[in-house]
């Protein structure tokens, strides 16, 4: 491989995390979302709203999380009343989780912030390069997926969402 392409990869990779990086810091406080809420807690409350009751490993496929992490998460929102852990009949060891009344009041409260920064995220781009944006980076998630089921068939561990090796 040339120089000037590995160039090539490495800047459009590097533009691509700075990106991503600051899609989330912009996403994960006011005004889309209050002080009190994480983008992992907000993520939790949309999918369930959205999908209804999901057991924390369909969560974690959902919003890209690991399952460590979600149950921290998840403890803190039932703690705060905004969800419950129901049990899955015939099944003892597994549980679903599902908003609570308080959570789905909280959620369809913030989601149309949240919508409406994402919104504004993408403000600077014309309509077509958002959709150009979103073919490429379906293409992209698309292609990876296919390699790690790969990767996974041949005996070898996947790739997280955050790079590392499950």
């Amino acid at each position: 491989m040339a120089q000037t392409e590995k160039n090539m990869y490495l800047d459009t990779f590097t533009k691509f995390s700075r990106a991503h990086t600051s899609v989330l810091n912009y996403l994960s406080g006011p005004p889309a979302l209050p002080e009190d809420m994480t983008i992992t807690q907000f993520g939790v409350l949309e999918v369930l709203l959205h999908k209804g009751p999901l057991t924390h490993r369909e969560i974690a496929a959902k919003i890209l999380k690991s399952r460590g992490n979600l149950t921290m998460v998840i403890d803190h929102l039932e703690r705060d009343g905004l969800v419950e852990r129901l049990p899955v009949a015939g099944d003892r060891r597994s549980r679903r989780v599902a908003l609570t009344p308080r959570g789905e009041k909280r959620i369809k409260t913030v989601f149309p912030l949240q919508a409406e920064a994402i919104r504004s995220v993408f403000g600077n781009l014309a309509d077509q390069e958002v959709i150009l944006l979103g073919q490429l980076c379906r293409k992209l998630g698309l292609s990876l997926a296919a390699e790690n089921r790969s990767r996974k068939a041949e005996g070898k561990k996947p790739e997280t969402a955050s790079g590392g090796a499950q």
